[in-house]
């Protein structure tokens, strides 16, 4: 089954932090929607630039897009 990363894009000063706070509610979303995702993260890209991803099945994309609206996507 294909795999894609969700992700949400953070810019600005505090863009790294806030893409490792919005993680935390990534997880928090998974456990009160029982999903069967595990892999979530984010990743400092600059200074100015940050991301918070959640990897999810083609199955729950539609469902998880709609409820979180990610800024975009690309196959995991």
């Amino acid at each position: 089954m294909r795999q894609i990363k969700l992700i949400w894009d953070f810019r600005g000063e505090a863009s790294s932090k806030t893409a490792e706070h919005h993680e935390i509610h990534l997880k928090e979303y998974i456990v009160i929607q029982k999903l069967p995702i595990n892999i979530t993260g984010y990743e400092i890209k600059n200074e100015i630039h940050a991301i918070a991803f959640m990897v999810v099945t083609d199955e729950n994309m539609i469902q998880v897009r709609d409820a979180l609206k990610p800024h975009r996507g690309e196959v995991f």
